[in-house]
């Protein structure tokens, strides 16, 4: 069954990362790179190491969830959801792509690989992986993760100027809304 889920990850990257590239909005091609590195992160839970495939999913929503945010807030379309190509200089971009994979593959063919030492796994690798990855800034990390949040949460609020109340009065009860930006919901 793992055999199976890891193909069956493996391909839905794969068919995601492709996506990015053929989609033409921002938006949606956020969402496929979403879907591309959820899989990647699934893809590394099943290798073994659950702390560091969850911290990648995490990390991955976190930095799409911004990505979006910023869309909302900035772009001069609409949550980027107009047509626009995703892929400039095409040839180019081949051609490092490439050569990139061609020099990776070759990496991991060329380097001898260390071997396993010892028989047994050890007792807790999450805890290993994580000592490894944030040593003794684990409450940093804590504390900048709300940060985060937080400053997002802000950034979406500061970002619209209206809400609820501008279009159908304190009451709640206008009815039709009056939209003082026009061309929004609820006429």
């Amino acid at each position: 069954m793992t055999g199976v889920l890891f193909w069956a990850l493996a391909a839905a990257a794969l068919v995601f990362g492709f996506l990015v590239f053929r989609l033409q909005s921002m938006a949606r091609v956020t969402f496929a790179l979403l879907a591309s590195l959820a899989c990647a992160g699934g893809e590394v839970v099943l290798l073994g190491l659950p702390y560091l495939g969850v911290v990648i999913v995490l990390m991955m929503i976190m930095e799409m969830v911004v990505m979006a945010v910023f869309m909302i807030a900035y772009m001069m379309n609409p949550a980027g959801l107009m047509p626009m190509s995703m892929v400039h200089n095409r040839r180019g971009a081949f051609a490092v792509a490439a050569v990139v994979f061609a020099a990776s593959a070759a990496g991991v063919l060329a380097v001898p690989w260390p071997g396993r030492e010892g028989v047994r796994l050890p007792a807790d690798t999450t805890f290993q992986v994580g000592a490894a990855l944030m040593g003794p800034q684990m409450l940093t990390m804590v504390v900048l993760g709300f940060v985060l949040l937080a400053t997002m949460v802000a950034a979406t609020v500061l970002a619209t100027d209206r809400g609820r109340y501008d279009r159908f009065g304190d009451g709640l009860d206008r009815r039709p809304a009056r939209d003082p930006a026009g061309g929004g919901v609820g006429r």
